[in-house]
């Protein structure tokens, strides 16, 4: 077998760039509001993310009744670096071949970017190769010769975001990604290239673009579970993620944001919450997260209670039926469209009424949509576990640790969702 079988990788999707006859060249996602390994865009339907085996395998491995939660696990691909006829060094994804090797080439979690490195190392001069990397963009750690890189220049959201948190490395006010995204992508990048003399390839996961669907995706992130680190955590690995449960809503409510982008009617911005705002928070906080993460800037999203609270309840039914099963360090994302079509007359001029005189014929006309808004608005939602690196159950692969019944930390974590969710939509009413 040569190419990967769950997925003809050779036969792109809409909008997918050729480098060639098989290769794609791939661009930061612009949608990422958490995790540390950075997502690419394959596709309009597809991301990919770096490999890793355990994740692989328990994508593999789902239960059918899990699959409507999780993003559709479409194969693997190789992904090198590659230059251009302009001096640019692009990521090209090619169909995954086994005898390629690449076995070796997983990254592990403990190696998954996060290291420092000096501008001093990154930059340095010498070879021609390292000099168009630096044209690229690839090893700097400002903002702006990160956006001067060909996919940056080929792919970007006409909607600005704006990082809310002092602790983003990004300091422009108005740009074309999550600022999030951009941290990601730039340490992504500078792994790979302290790598590249080594390593000419990656494995990287192929995975369905769960926000393909929204014009303006409203994401939240959230770590789920009152326990991070996995069964195969060093002690001291195992005595840091304990703290960080500790110190954040992780311990009292089973769950913490982990980041969010929230679309704004307003003004027209994506708000834009990363990690660090998500630790720090009280159980007070994370309630005021929640009522950010549903308020588009004019209103509170009294209609995305009960969308929300299905999903979740759901979701909780079947995890409460999969004994053995833990997800440690695993992520739920929560998303809705910021300016569904099928409302957009309505809240634009709700945003009217707001920000002129009042017009009593507007009054009129507002009332007259307002009372059939029940009817033509049924906002979509979906909610879905990412995530899987530290997962396991028994059985599965082999692991010598096997756990009883279902993982109730997460399940706890739901729980404190639903009941908040619902405390939210009885105050408002």
């Amino acid at each position: 077998m040569c190419v990967c079988q769950t997925m003809e990788v050779g036969k792109h999707g809409k909008n997918a760039t050729h480098t060639g006859s098989r290769g794609v060249l791939l661009e930061p996602f612009i949608h990422q509001v958490g995790g540390h390994s950075s997502m690419m865009r394959y596709d309009d339907h597809t991301v990919c993310k770096p490999l890793i085996t355990r994740e692989q395998r328990f994508y593999e491995s789902l239960p059918p009744e899990m699959k409507e939660f999780t993003p559709e696990y479409k194969g693997v691909v190789s992904v090198c670096f590659e230059g251009d006829s302009d001096g640019y060094i692009n990521l090209v994804a090619y169909p995954y071949v086994e005898s390629e090797g690449l076995e070796q080439d997983d990254i592990p979690e403990r190696d998954q970017p996060r290291r420092k490195h000096s501008r001093r190392s990154l930059n340095k001069s010498g070879s021609g190769t390292e000099h168009k990397e630096e044209k690229a963009g690839l090893t700097s750690e400002t903002s702006e010769s990160i956006q001067d890189t060909k996919s940056h220049k080929s792919f970007h959201s006409d909607v600005p975001f704006q990082m809310l948190d002092g602790n983003s490395s990004v300091s422009s006010e108005k740009i074309s990604f999550n600022p999030w995204s951009l941290r990601c992508h730039k340490q992504q990048l500078s792994l790979m290239r302290s790598e590249s003399k080594e390593r000419k390839l990656y494995k990287f996961l192929l995975l369905e673009n769960v926000v393909h669907h929204f014009k303006f995706p409203c994401v939240l992130d959230l770590k789920m579970g009152t326990r991070q680190h996995g069964d195969d955590a060093s002690e001291e690995k195992a005595a840091r993620q304990m703290k960080k449960c500790a110190q954040s809503t992780s311990a009292t409510l089973g769950v913490r944001v982990c980041g969010m982008q929230v679309y704004q009617l307003n003004t027209g911005h994506y708000l834009c919450r990363n990690k660090y705002y998500g630790r720090g928070l009280s159980i007070e906080g994370f309630r005021s997260a929640l009522c950010q993460y549903l308020h588009n800037g004019i209103e509170l999203r009294k209609d995305l209670f009960d969308p929300i609270l299905s999903k979740l309840q759901s979701l909780k039914a079947v995890l409460e039926r999969q004994a053995s099963y833990r997800f440690y360090s695993s992520s739920l994302l929560i998303i809705y469209d910021g300016k569904d079509t099928r409302c957009e007359t309505y809240l634009e001029r709700k945003a009217e009424m707001r920000l002129k005189p009042v017009d009593l014929s507007l009054t009129d006309k507002l009332q007259d949509v307002s009372s059939t808004e029940s009817v033509c608005f049924q906002p979509k939602v979906d909610v879905r576990m990412i995530d899987f690196a530290h997962s396991t159950f028994k059985g599965f692969r082999d692991d010598p640790t096997v756990h009883d019944g279902p993982d109730m930390g997460y399940v706890f974590g739901l729980e404190s969702l639903i009941n908040i969710i619902g405390q939210m939509r009885d105050e408002n009413q």
